[in-house]
Formats: structure tokens, C-alpha cells, sequence
């Protein structure tokens, strides 16, 4: 075993948030070292589609709560450094090229959903425009020059988001990988075995290598990874932090026939507790294609072929149905970082010397400069910027995304959705009977968990008795 000469700060994680914290704190004059495969192998920024979506993400469930405006208010905050963003990495890794591949986003209401959940969600991105005043405007899905959907998917109204742009993903990974080595920072190819503690704060970390990595700080963001780096930690502190699931996803990239893309991008409402179907344009008629998301208690790295069918299926009838003679480049597979009660962890991790920046489920990327601002001025002692994050420190209570009854109501709307969009086809008297049985279930499923707290719908549909320890381990830390 080795140890390396100490450092200001050691960030465990290097997708979007890990990465751009680094840069950050290493432009402001932190000693920084960056641990993380180069491969990233189980990364969500990898098979992110890098959309910049504050509203087009909006849902009935994210206004029902306090936390989730404050969530929305993180995004929208988020949305307005992007610009200077790129100029900063630009300036710093030496890249002239952009990181933008969309201007603009067309969220669009199609018959393959449900009325709760789309109808239901578009009104919330209407209402949430109206309210923070951004400018947009209803259009006809009909006038959309690239749009073709099978006549039986096909749109029935739009929205038009002028200010919400798309990033290229792998891009943005290259440029802040330039940049942090540009500025002095250190990356070191690798996997962090644990946490050194050492008169009981946190010192460093020790990799598979056996080295040894010291620092006055180690920030924590490896996605849906980093907790279990905490597990030896005392358990009063392990066990007062929500645990994580994954919300693993497949994403496409694919070269269209004519080469003809897209100049925005085009998604529907979030949908069946996944982030809508969407397509973004990249560079020399490459388009990404996304729409799933998972709940799994661990993360995955490969696709299974339903979901890659399922996605592929979708884009093929909602989007354009030349997309069948499309060429297949590759398939990206992404894993979500998913709290049990759905929100962030941002912040001091309970340990002298830890912090965590995780746990921002779809968020992540289009979050990555906020967060690292706030991160860098947490650890230069100013207490963070943002008053909206101090609800999402790591060693808390479970937040509530809404009531018992509200959650389990989204339980069932996105349950039904999910069959709808796979176009089941049911004697008419089915979908209220199932209904009322997913109701029954779910009720008792939440009642018999704990009598107070409640999961997001998203955990309540995956519940497994691995996901159900988990949760009344740590309801138990709070009760």
C-alpha cells in the first residue's frame, strides 16, 4: 500500500456532478484529485440525452409538495448557467466547440398516453411557465417539419419551450476531463474501495489498488454508487441517510436514413415513472433517442433487449416511423441515483471531512453547475448559495413528495399508463377493475411499511424485500 501526497480534496465520481465539482473547486484554488473509472461504466451522464429541462420535466406530483417546488426551483436556477458554462469550459480545456446540439424544446400531448398522467402533466408545464413567467407558446404538432408518427400515435397538441436547450453529453465529459487537467487538477483512473477515517473524521480514500488518496475533504459523487462507500460509517450517521436505488435507463443513438434531424428537441410529458420519450440531435445526422427508467436495487450495466425493443418501438410510432431504416450506432445504458424519499443529497454527510452531492435522479447533468458552485462555496466555509438546498442535506428525515393518498393516486396513474403505452388490449371493464385492485395494493403496501412515511410512487411500484428492508432500516433511524 502507497499513499500519495495529500490534497485539499479528494471527489469520488466522475460523471457530470463529480466532474464538474472537481473543475470547480480546482478553479478556485483547491489541490483536487478526481477518482473515477474512465470507462464510467455504470455513469447515468453517459447515456444522459443532456436535455436542460426544467419545465418540460414538470409533473403534477413535482407542485404537490414544498420539496418538490423547491426542486423545480433548484432546476430553473440551474437553467441559467449553462450559457456561461460552456464558455467557461470552452476557456479552460483549451475546446472551442460547443456543447449545445438543440435549441429549443417541442413537448408534445400524442394519444399513446393516459389522461392523468399526460394531460395531467402537460397542464402542470403549463402552469409552471405561467408562474416563473417563461416564455412559450402553444403550437400545432401537425407544422413540426421532421415530425412523422404513425397516424395512431399521432400528436394532439405542443408546446414550444424556447429557452430550453440540449447538451452533448459525452462532449460535456471530454471538456471537464481538459479543463480539470488544464487547471492542475489530478484524475486518477480508478475505483474507491473505502472511506480512511481517522480519529473519527474522514482523511481520504483507499482504491482497489491498495493506494491510499489523503485529503482535508472527500466529496462523494459517484451517482447511484456512492452509498455504499458509507457502510462503514458509524450507524447512527449510515442510517439517518436515505438510501438509494437505481433508476436505470437505455438510451440509442441512431443515424436516420436521410441524415435529416431535429433541430430541438422533441419529448412528450414525463410518463409511467420514466422521463417521457425523447429525442435530441446530435452532430452529422445523429439522433438520441431515450424514454426509460427502472427501479433496481443495484445498478445495471448492460440493456435487457425489452427495454432497448421497447424504446426503439416507441420512437419508431410516436416519432417518425423512417426511424425503422435508421442505423443503429450504439446503446448507452445510464443509472439513476434515486433517493427513498426522491430528493437530493446535498451536503455535509454527518462525518467531519465527508460531503455528498448525489441523489439527483433525472437532474443530474443539467444540475452539475449549480451543484458545483454550491459545493465549492460549502467547502470554502460560505455556507452554501442556495437557500432551496437546505432541505436536501444527506443526514435528514424522509421528505414527502406529497400525501399517503396522492402518492399512491400516482402509484396507480403511472401503473395504467405503463399499460397503455404498451398498448394492451383489454376487454373494456378491465382497466377499472385493475385499477381498483392496484389501489387496494398499494394502500396496503405503503400502511404496512410505516404508519407516518411514505416512499415516492416510483419505489412503491418496484417494492421488493430488498428495496422494503432498506426503507424500514431507515424509517426506523427517525421514528
Amino acid at each position: 500500500m502507497s499513499e500519495r501526497q495529500q490534497q485539499d480534496v479528494v471527489v469520488v465520481g466522475n460523471g457530470a456532478v463529480g466532474a464538474s465539482i472537481a473543475f470547480e473547486l480546482c478553479r478556485r484554488g483547491f489541490g483536487v484529485t478526481r477518482v473515477g473509472r474512465s470507462d464510467r461504466p455504470y455513469a447515468a451522464s453517459r447515456a444522459a440525452g443532456a436535455m436542460l429541462g426544467c419545465f418540460g420535466e414538470v409533473t403534477t406530483s413535482l407542485l404537490e409538495s414544498d420539496h418538490g417546488r423547491a426542486k423545480l426551483d433548484m432546476d430553473h436556477q440551474a437553467r441559467r448557467y449553462w450559457e456561461q458554462w460552456d464558455g467557461d469550459l470552452s476557456d479552460s480545456s483549451g475546446d472551442d466547440a460547443s456543447l449545445f446540439t438543440a435549441k429549443g424544446t417541442f413537448v408534445l400531448l400524442n394519444t399513446m398516453g393516459s389522461a392523468p398522467v399526460d394531460s395531467g402533466n402537460m397542464h402542470a408545464i403549463e402552469s409552471a411557465l405561467g408562474e416563473y413567467e417563461e416564455p412559450y407558446e402553444a403550437i400545432d404538432p401537425e407544422e413540426l417539419d421532421w415530425l412523422a408518427p404513425n397516424d395512431l400515435s399521432r400528436s394532439l397538441k405542443g408546446l414550444w419551450i424556447p429557452g430550453e436547450h440540449a447538451v452533448d453529453s459525452h462532449r460535456l465529459l471530454a471538456k471537464l476531463d481538459q479543463a480539470l487537467v488544464r487547471r492542475g487538477g489530478q484524475v486518477v483512473d480508478g475505483q474507491v474501495r473505502r472511506l480512511v477515517l481517522t480519529g473519527g473524521r474522514v482523511t481520504g480514500v483507499e482504491l482497489e489498488s491498495g493506494d491510499v488518496l489523503s485529503a482535508g475533504h472527500v466529496i462523494v459523487a459517484a451517482g447511484a454508487q456512492s452509498l455504499t462507500l458509507l457502510d462503514g460509517l458509524e450507524d447512527d450517521v449510515r442510517r439517518r441517510i436515505p438510501p438509494m436505488v437505481s433508476g436505470y435507463g437505455v438510451s440509442a443513438l441512431v443515424e436516420t436514413e436521410d441524415r435529416a434531424l431535429p433541430s430541438s428537441v422533441i419529448r412528450t410529458p414525463n410518463r409511467a415513472f420514466a422521463c417521457g420519450l425523447h429525442c435530441v440531435p446530435r452532430a452529422d445526422g445523429v439522433l438520441y433517442l431515450g424514454a426509460t427508467n427502472i427501479i433496481s436495487r443495484e445498478p445495471r450495466r448492460f440493456a435487457a433487449v425489452g427495454d432497448l425493443q421497447f424504446l426503439l418501438g416507441c420512437a419508431v410510432d410516436q416519432l417518425h416511423t423512417n426511424l425503422a431504416e435508421a442505423s443503429l450506432l450504439s446503446v448507452q445504458v445510464g443509472n439513476r441515483p434515486v433517493p427513498a424519499d426522491g430528493f437530493p443529497l446535498v451536503g455535509s454527510a454527518g462525518v467531519e471531512g465527508l460531503w455528498l452531492a448525489t441523489g439527483t435522479y433525472r437532474d443530474g447533468l443539467h444540475q452539475s453547475p449549480l451543484l458545483a458552485r454550491h459545493m465549492a462555496s460549502l467547502l470554502e466555509g460560505k455556507g452554501g448559495e442556495y437557500d432551496f438546498l437546505s432541505s436536501f442535506t444527506p443526514v435528514r428525515a424522509p421528505l414527502a413528495t406529497g400525501t399517503r393518498e396522492q402518492i399512491v393516486r400516482t402509484t396507480v396513474d403511472h401503473m395504467m399508463a405503463t399499460g397503455y403505452e404498451h398498448k394492451w388490449n383489454v376487454v373494456s371493464e378491465w382497466p377499472p377493475r385493475i385499477e381498483r385492485h392496484l389501489r387496494r395494493y398499494y394502500t396496503a403496501t405503503v400502511e404496512e411499511l410505516h404508519p407516518r412515511f411514505t416512499p415516492p410512487a416510483e419505489l412503491v411500484a418496484a417494492m421488493t424485500d430488498e428495496i422494503h428492508d432498506a426503507l424500514t432500516g431507515y424509517y426506523r433511524a427517525w421514528s
